[in-house]
Formats: structure tokens, sequence, C-alpha cells
């Protein structure tokens, strides 16, 4: 069947074959297969979804476009993965909390998209930190250190670049069978035997609502089972931002403070969380209060912040370098009330536009600016009280806290408590 018979059946309704689908991408990937082919078929997966099998076989093609990594640490090769937040630094603190557990953490990340920020961004702020490893590279510093967190090679998942960038251009990003596909074939190529998600929703998150992630989590969960990775998923809530900090220097200082025990309670209980997911699936933990018993300890002995140095080092940066923060002020109340709503997304935009984020394809960014949210949804504030610390250049101070300001709605009532989990999701044979 040719490209265009293959088209036309998928825009029909009709299922794809695995033999279809891996034509279609590995002639996407060798270039024998247009971009205006590749956006139709895109668009056609777009309206018409995917079962299962066919996710799962997209996903297969996907990862087979390129090299992976291989080792003789294959059983012990974990992950973690999250649809991207507001303040989300969990990664910095989750891969050397289980390299002290004697896992494997090949983490391949991301830069920061729209409003949420980037891990690889945030790990710049620290002088000389490199996230461009060649494949060795990343096979030698996570045997040695047992974590690495770096970005991806250009021989791993090829396919997937060049699609990512066509579903930005063809509206076809919000498709949940390329989302389960972009993101499972990168973390497949690390070779994993399991992967815990971090599937956010809310204000601030990709998925707006529950339900949206929750079908986007079964579907990355199911391929996981399909290709045999041992995947679970948490639904999160992103109404408001992970931590206090939000930035991408203020970030690393935030985790820094996790990795030795202290730092905001739902920054250190999402990580554990995650964390005890990992130790769970890889039967290292007779249940999940052991679990956590044991990643308590490695936290407040020190030894996850040894790991993280030691990973810091292994990479070329340095810790012992200052890393600057703008100047900072305050922004307050203005008047008494309960803190109902915060715009979360409205705040990671103008974390972006205060220059810590990016608006063009190699922007350089500053990573010293940020926002520390001093409120929590349902606090009572008094008129006066501060809401949010700026850091950022002085003469964006003004225009930032208007901004500040309609993004947090102090009401005369509280609204319902949020959980930080909403739910766990499990593969069936799990």
């Amino acid at each position: 069947m040719n490209p265009s018979q293959i088209i036309a059946r998928k825009r029909d309704g009709g299922s794809l074959s695995s033999p279809e689908i891996a034509e279609f991408i590995q002639g996407y990937a060798r270039g024998s297969i247009p971009d205006y082919q590749m956006s139709a078929l895109a668009m056609a997966i777009y309206w018409r979804g995917m079962d299962e099998a066919e996710t799962a076989a997209l996903t297969e093609q996907m990862l087979r476009s390129g090299e992976v990594l291989d080792g003789e640490d294959l059983p012990r090769r974990v992950d973690k993965h999250s649809t991207g937040g507001v303040g989300d630094k969990t990664s910095l603190v989750l891969a050397p909390l289980l390299a002290c557990c004697g896992l494997k953490v090949p983490m391949i990340s991301g830069r920061g998209l729209g409003a949420t920020g980037g891990t690889l961004d945030k790990l710049e702020s620290i002088p000389g930190f490199r996230t461009d490893l060649a494949v060795e590279e990343i096979r030698q510093v996570v045997s040695r250190v047992g974590c690495v967190i770096t970005g991806a090679t250009p021989n791993l998942v090829p396919a997937d670049r060049k699609l990512y960038a066509l579903r930005g251009v063809t509206a076809t990003v919000a498709s949940i069978p390329l989302i389960t596909a972009s993101i499972m074939s990168k973390k497949l190529a690390e070779s994993l035997s399991a992967l815990v998600l971090d599937v956010k929703f809310g204000s601030g998150a990709f998925m707006k609502t529950s339900d949206s992630a929750r079908m986007l989590a079964q579907s990355m969960v199911a391929t996981g089972a399909r290709m045999g990775v041992r995947t679970t998923a948490l639904l999160t809530d992103m109404n408001q931002p992970i931590g206090r900090l939000a930035g991408n220097a203020i970030e690393v200082d935030e985790a820094i403070a996790c990795l030795s025990g202290r730092g905001p309670e739902d920054l250190l209980r999402l990580t554990l969380a995650l964390a005890t997911e990992i130790l769970m699936l890889k039967n290292l933990a007779s249940g999940p209060q052991q679990a956590e018993s044991i990643l308590r300890d490695h936290l407040c002995s020190g030894r996850a912040h040894q790991k993280f140095e030691e990973m810091v080092v292994a990479q070329g940066g340095d810790l012992n370098v200052p890393r600057r923060r703008a100047p900072e002020s305050v922004v307050r109340a203005e008047r008494s009330g309960y803190v109902l709503k915060i715009d979360t997304e409205a705040l990671g935009m103008l974390i972006v536009d205060l220059g810590g984020g990016r608006k063009a394809l190699g922007q350089e960014i500053d990573p010293s600016v940020g926002l520390e949210v001093l409120v929590r949804l349902g606090d009572h504030l008094e008129a006066g009280q501060p809401l949010v610390r700026i850091f950022a250049r002085v003469n964006d101070h003004e225009w930032a806290a208007s901004r500040i300001a309609a993004a947090i709605a102090l009401e005369p009532m509280s609204g319902p408590d949020l959980p930080l989990i909403a739910q766990r999701i499990t593969a069936v044979s799990q």
C-alpha cells in the first residue's frame, strides 16, 4: 500500500497495521516520504485517533528510527517523565535520589515549552554544566555516577525530532496518540526497565482537565506495557506552582534544599511519591512506607545531595560558583480574602516575558529571573500581606506586579481542597 492509500484509510477511520506504520515512519525518517504526506497522516491521526496497538506500533517505529542506549546495566535502568509544569524541578531531585538506591537513571530531558520551564534550562544556570553529551558520554556518566540529565542526541529518535517540529505548524500537537509516541519513543530509547510518568492537569499544565490527563496517562502506560517496560503514572495537580520558586537558577536552589531533606512540602511529597513508584516497580521495597523510609534516609543523610554534586561535576558544572538572582521586590495583596485561584500558566508566561524562557527557537534566556510564590490555594490573607516576590530587572518590576495581581484571585470564601496527587494509573497486567 502506498503512502497516499495509508493516509486515506486512516482519514476514513480505518486502523493501520504495524507494517504500514513501519513503512510510513521509516520512509519519513529516511526522507523518502515528504513533509506534506506526513502532515496529512498526522492530521488524520489527530481527527481519527489510534487504538492501543496502532499507538504502540507508531511508538516502536519512531524508536527504531535511530540508535538506543545499551550497556550492561539495562535491568537497573529507570526514569521518570513529566508532562511539564511551572516550578516543576522534581527531575533534579529524583535522578540522584534513585541513583542512591543503586539504580541507573539516563534521563533525557528537554527545554522550556510555552509557560513550562525546561529541566535543561534550569541545569544550564549552573556554570559550566553541559547538556549536550554524546551517547558514549551518557553511558560513561551513568556507569560512573548512576545518573545523568542531558538533552537528546541527534541520533536518538530522529523521526520524533522531525515530526515534533511538523506538529507545531500543522495544529496537531494536542493528539494523544502523537503525544504518547513522542514521549514514549524518547524514553524507551534509554532502554529502561521501569518508568514513572507525572501527568499534570490544571491551569499550569498542557492538559487542562483531569479527564484529558487521565486519557493521556492511560495511553502512555498501555504503550509502555506493550513495549515491555513496567510503567505507572500519577495524575498530579498543576493549578498552582510546584514548590515556591519558579525560574531557572532559583529552582536549582530549591531543588538543592530538597536534596537535603528541606524545601517545600509539596515538592518533597511529589518527588517521594514518584520515586516510591520506581522502587515498587523494581521490587526494592516491600511497600510504599518502606520505600519512603529508604528515600528519606538518602535525603536526610546528605547522600542524595552528594550524588547530585557528583553528577554536576561529571557534566562539567561547578556548584561553588554563585548563581545570580536578579533584583527583587515584593507584590502585596491589595485586599483581604482567600486565595481562590492562581492562574499558573499566566505566571509561567510572565517568567518567559521577563526573559526566563524562550519566545523563539535558539533565543538566549536570563537564568537570574523568576518568581517566588508566597501563597497557596486556600490561604487567607490580609490586605498588605506578601503574594509574590519578583526577581527581575528593576525596570520590569512595575508591569510584572500588575500581571501578578491579575493572576491571583482573592475572594471572601475559600474553594475546595485540591489533592496534589489525584490518581494512580497502572497497566492491567501490573
